[in-house]
């Protein structure tokens, strides 16, 4: 089987760490992010992965020259202009030269999500697509399903259920929400959808694609419990990296050996990646140190992510969320609380994939 890893998006929630380098592409612990998403898809049986590329293609190809990627062979399908998900879905399988049952996954999410049960059901059901749901505590922010799961009408469905999808709602509002149950960006789909996908245009795979198959009742979903997380936002980007330190997922090294603390600093729950650095006196506390960023003395990074080069200087406090971009300085005694630097908004412009 194959996949198709959508990574073309601007990843505008993240700047400015996403300014010069896609979101896929940042760093989770100790490696990047679409490396973690590929190596749970091997885990699988995928064969190969199909990265749909947008924004800066470059990074990928220049990270992963020889065509693998977390050891799996890759294919780029490099878009002449953005096409939203579904265009971008049709113009990588096409290009790729997809002919049998594939799998479509948002490269911003990171799952345990049981692919092989999925792709099983699937099959048995004879459906054209079918779609992962997660239980989430706000809806709104994502593609809500509403699923004909057999169990008792009134009632949510619980995890393991699967079934037709009755309704599909792009983002409705709290008060209109069917259920808690959301588009969880893993997809398994007949290359016979490739064919509904009009060319020459923007198509979106959730507000036109898959209504038209709830429609024709060929939609199917399955509703999982299995750990996911959408990492789009400067919180969930946070909480990506200790999910990996603490236990939650695994417990990897959070302080690269190459990483410099100083004997009397205070590191705690934080990832320190390669040439990163902290002075005498400082604090980091749920934080992310790329390489090469610099705690300076005295200084205090709480809650915030510092990007490649990027330096907090003498007692400044950096907290709330703070993104201090790539070689970006926060001065001396500043007191930055949600900041980002540079603060200068980044294109607007969006392929649809985040």
């Amino acid at each position: 089987m194959q996949a198709v890893v959508l990574v073309g998006g601007l990843g505008t929630r993240l700047y400015p760490l996403t300014a010069d380098t896609p979101k896929q592409m940042l760093p989770v612990v100790d490696r990047p992010m679409i490396e973690h998403v590929v190596a749970h898809l091997a885990g699988h049986g995928v064969t190969r992965v199909v990265l749909s590329l947008g924004f800066r293609p470059e990074a990928f190809i220049d990270a992963y020259p020889d065509g693998t990627c977390a050891g799996m062979p890759i294919h780029y399908a490099v878009e002449p202009e953005p096409l939203d998900t579904a265009g971008a879905v049709r113009f990588a399988a096409i290009d790729a030269g997809i002919m049998e049952t594939f799998l479509v996954l948002n490269g911003d999410v990171l799952t345990d999500l049981d692919v092989s049960a999925m792709v099983d059901d699937h099959r048995a059901a004879g459906a054209t697509g079918t779609i992962a749901l997660t239980q989430v505590d706000d809806p709104s922010r994502y593609g809500v399903v509403d699923l004909a799961s057999g169990q008792e009408p009134d009632r949510e469905p619980s995890a393991g259920a699967s079934g037709l999808v009755r309704d599909f709602v792009e983002k409705p509002s709290p008060d209109e929400a069917p259920s808690r149950w959301v588009n969880a960006g893993t997809y398994v789909l007949e290359p016979s959808i490739l064919d509904r996908i009009e060319v020459g245009r923007r198509v979106s795979i959730e507000r036109e694609v898959f209504p038209a198959l709830v429609a024709e009742g060929s939609l199917r979903a399955l509703c999982s419990a299995s750990y996911w997380l959408d990492t789009g936002t400067p919180e969930t980007y946070l909480r990506a990296q200790f999910d990996l330190i603490d236990g939650t997922r695994a417990r990897m090294a959070p302080v690269s050996s190459a990483a410099m603390v100083a004997a009397d600093a205070e590191v705690d729950r934080s990832v320190l990646l390669p040439g990163a650095s902290v002075a005498s006196g400082a604090r980091v506390c749920d934080a992310v140190l790329m390489e090469g960023a610099a705690v300076e003395a005295g200084a205090t990074v709480r809650n915030s992510v510092l990007g490649p080069g990027a330096r907090v200087g003498e007692r400044a406090v950096v907290t709330g969320l703070s993104m201090i971009g790539r070689a970006a300085v926060a001065p001396a005694d500043a007191k930055l609380n949600g900041t980002r630097l540079p603060n200068v908004p980044p294109d607007e412009r969006s392929s649809g994939k985040g």
